[in-house]
């Protein structure tokens, strides 16, 4: 299933979609998230299909110019003017257009990728903030009778672990 099919299934409201997407996944387990990774690794998002439209219409004004008019030249010269809005930012008014028809952002993309990531549990083993030790303090705990161990905290259900890792990859 794609992301596409999934978003539109009616209980996945847009606004929610990528909740969704997550908790369908993780019902999956380890070998689902693998395989929606792939998946998102092959879709194509908004940016590279406005630059490869405007490519073929390059390509194509070219040929056709050649061949036939050189009136194609239009088209050549409106292939350049849909790749203009990129000197200046990531979007341009075709992305906009593939965007309503139901492609998706690079950041859109990579949020999920990094959701999923999280939920299969890549980053386990990286340091955080909190794992960041300061060997004096350890020293002057040491002569104190040491460090306070917590036990772990209570596992939390799905729909909390996706909310808490959307709301984590929006912020990356």
């Amino acid at each position: 299933m794609n992301a596409q099919q999934i978003a539109s299934r009616a209980d996945c409201p847009q606004t929610d979609a990528l909740a969704c997407r997550l908790k369908q996944v993780i019902d999956g387990g380890p070998d689902a998230i693998t395989e929606r990774l792939c998946q998102l690794e092959r879709e194509w998002t908004t940016g590279r299909a406005s630059k490869a439209t405007a490519g073929i219409m390059i390509v194509a004004g070219l040929a056709l110019t050649a061949v036939f008019n050189p009136w194609w030249l239009v088209l050549t010269a409106a292939g350049g003017l849909l790749l203009l809005p990129y000197l200046f930012g990531r979007r341009s008014p075709l992305g906009y257009v593939f965007h309503a028809l139901g492609l998706r952002t690079g950041t859109e993309i990579e949020q999920e990728k990094v959701a999923l990531k999280a939920l299969r549990g890549d980053f386990q083993n990286l340091p955080t903030a909190q794992q960041v030790v300061n060997q004096d303090d350890i020293s002057r705990l040491e002569g104190e009778g040491g460090i306070v161990y917590e036990p772990q905290e209570a596992p939390i259900t799905a729909d909390d672990a996706v909310q808490e890792v959307i709301g984590a990859a929006k912020r990356s």
